[in-house]
């Protein structure tokens, strides 16, 4: 009998981890509020709103329940409704169940440290958050990992890939950000986002240990003028203004994904050489319309 896995806010790393556990040889289960994305991508969709309280006895019982939720702006009512408050209504729905799901994936982010002198950080670092998302994320996390049910939280530090290239552009611009002192950040391509996920999912399958917590970046933490001025090689631009914050509200650490490795995980795209080398080809080669 297939496996079945639900993924709660399917969007663009949710439809790629289904691809992958379809391929996988699983039923997948998709719930967003718009399902038209879903189409034809072999994951069965659910339209369905979970900060509705009468939504969520609709949800399907599955073996593995991935909780991978967008907040819908970046305010702190937003990051409320989507993270503690979504994380805890689904625990509460699920643990009710005559068949709950063998575990939870809570999909975090590195936003919950609040390092920012060049540390390096992993699983074990302290999480001292000040502002609202990393304080409600950091909330929801604790929410899984005391629940009796077994849990996972995976911290995905700066996703990039398709469709996320800002970076990029602020290249293309000419823009680069300072070098001293060196602002460090750490990234991972989309496709890693999946990988990390539909790895930790089947040793989970298979009975193997899990721990309950994950830092999942790629295998080097760079300055970021390093790789803006790669870039700017790459795309052969001129870099002529310097950002004195292009990272806003993200502070300057280093991601340890050590544990990710060892639990046997090979990265796809290790660095930012590979994953953005493939993004800036799959540019150049895309129609000047798209």
């Amino acid at each position: 009998m297939k496996k079945t896995t639900l993924i709660i806010g399917c969007g663009d790393i949710g439809i790629q981890l289904g691809k992958r556990l379809i391929d996988a040889g699983q039923r997948v289960i998709g719930v967003r509020r718009q399902v038209a994305p879903l189409a034809e991508t072999g994951i069965e969709a659910l339209a369905l709103d979970i900060t509705d309280p009468a939504a969520l006895a609709r949800l399907p019982d599955a073996d593995t329940v991935v909780y991978i939720l967008s907040a819908a702006r970046f305010d702190e009512n937003a990051y409320a409704e989507a993270y503690p408050k979504g994380i805890k209504a689904v625990l509460g729905e699920l643990e009710a169940r005559a068949t709950p799901p063998k575990r939870v994936f809570f999909v975090s982010s590195t936003s919950v440290y609040a390092q920012q002198a060049g540390e390096v950080v992993d699983e074990t670092s302290e999480t001292a958050p000040t502002g609202f998302s990393g304080l409600l994320m950091r909330e929801a996390e604790q929410a899984l990992l005391d629940h009796p049910m077994p849990g996972t939280v995976v911290r995905f530090s700066g996703i990039y890939g398709p469709g996320r290239d800002r970076l990029i552009r602020q290249v293309k611009e000419g823009r680069v950000a300072a070098a001293n002192p060196p602002m460090y950040s750490n990234r991972i391509h989309r496709d890693d986002c999946a990988g990390v996920l539909a790895h930790l999912i089947a040793l989970s399958l298979d009975d193997k240990p899990l721990e309950a917590l994950y830092l999942a970046s790629d295998c080097e933490p760079t300055p970021l003028h390093e790789v803006m001025t790669w870039m700017a090689g790459k795309l052969k631009v001129e870099l002529t203004e310097t950002i004195q914050s292009p990272l806003r509200r993200r502070a300057s650490k280093r991601c340890d994904n050590s544990r990710v490795r060892d639990s046997g995980y090979r990265f796809q795209y290790p660095s930012f050489r590979e994953g953005y080398a493939e993004v800036i080809k799959a540019q150049r080669q895309a129609p000047e319309s798209a």
